[in-house]
């Protein structure tokens, strides 16, 4: 059966208001879509199934202090609390990093890929993951890959709203978070998190801070072996020693070496026709953006292709894909300046 004849079956019982039959299309699409290699779309699908029947069971009136009334509250007060739900077709083909850092996210797959062999010896899943190290240089990325690999869907923690100035808020709002982790088997993804996690000092007042490090540390203690988080920071030396015994995993990103850039133009141009205009130049250019992050040189590389294409359309040129080393070599140069200022 094709997937356009799942879907014809859906819109079919979901005009005819047939919910057994519509739900049993829908489970028979999720399950074709994972076997078609179609993993994000049926996590998706899955999601969006399991939030709309949690909702009806909840819909009509319901009496104030009911189970059902206090799931309701619940499921909106976490939705507030997640910044987005996504999925990743991202691999590790999209990452470019130090072959060390890349070996253990590699290995960290492998234990979740194998974990019933694990369980078998009564060995834990490796489930807390510590990113840290400069901006912009692929931590988030690599959350991505993770999840993409993986094939999990991923909670991406809106900090705006999880950091309340209420006492002991924070601490409830962590823990809907994590609840919301558990019930779905999915990545919670918590960047800057050494807002959350800073080191508690005893010698001032900080009553809160230190509630919502030991709030963390249960959290990661009770963690389900099929949930798992992931944490981004650019300081990791903000971060409680506590918590940072608690990750499985910690590693380190560092700025792209000259080797780690050459990979990062080449998987840049990979799927497009563009050169550069002076190849000899580029070995030059390339030595000049050694300081920059992975993003920094990335975003100046994008914008070199299109202001070479403007300069060659205002010159009424025909279109080439040759992209200017000049321009290229001047937006590092402007780059770097605005990073030191």
């Amino acid at each position: 059966m094709s997937q356009s004849s799942f879907i014809k079956d859906i819109a079919k019982y979901g005009l005819e208001n047939d919910q057994e039959k519509l739900l049993t299309a829908l489970n028979e699409l999720i399950e074709h879509s994972k076997k078609s290699k179609k993993i994000n779309f049926a996590l998706q699908l899955q999601s969006i199934l399991k939030d709309t029947i949690r909702q009806q069971q909840t819909n009509g009136l319901t009496k104030v202090g009911t189970e059902n009334y206090l799931q309701r509250a619940e499921d909106r007060e976490v939705n507030e609390l997640i910044l987005e739900k996504l999925t990743s077709d991202y691999t590790f083909e999209n990452l470019v990093c130090d072959v060390k850092v890349k070996k253990e996210l590699v290995y960290f797959i492998k234990e979740h890929q194998t974990a019933d062999l694990l369980r078998k010896y009564d060995l834990p899943i490796a489930n807390k993951v510590l990113l840290h190290g400069p901006s912009g240089c692929g931590k988030t990325l690599a959350s991505y890959v993770l999840a993409g690999e993986l094939q999990k869907m991923m909670v991406v923690v809106n900090l705006g709203a999880i950091v309340s100035a209420k006492l002991g808020e924070t601490s409830k709002n962590l823990a809907k978070i994590f609840r919301k982790a558990a019930s779905e088997e999915c990545i919670i993804f918590i960047d800057e998190f050494d807002s959350l996690g800073k080191v508690r000092d005893y010698s001032q007042d900080h009553g809160e801070m230190k509630r919502v490090v030991n709030t963390i540390l249960q959290l990661f203690d009770y963690l389900p072996q099929n949930s798992m988080v992931i944490a981004a920071t650019n300081q990791k030396e903000m971060v409680d020693d506590a918590l940072l015994r608690r990750f499985d995993l910690s590693v380190k990103f560092d700025l792209p070496t000259v080797k780690q850039i050459q990979e990062l133009i080449s998987l840049t141009l990979k799927k497009s026709n563009f050169a550069f205009d002076n190849k000899a130049r580029v070995a030059e250019v390339i030595k000049l953006s050694k300081g920059l992050s992975y993003y920094s040189i990335q975003k100046t590389l994008i914008t070199a292709i299109k202001r070479s294409i403007f300069d060659q359309a205002e010159k009424l040129k025909p279109i080439t894909t040759k992209i200017s080393t000049t321009v290229w070599r001047e937006l590092i140069i402007e780059e770097k300046k605005s990073l030191t200022k």
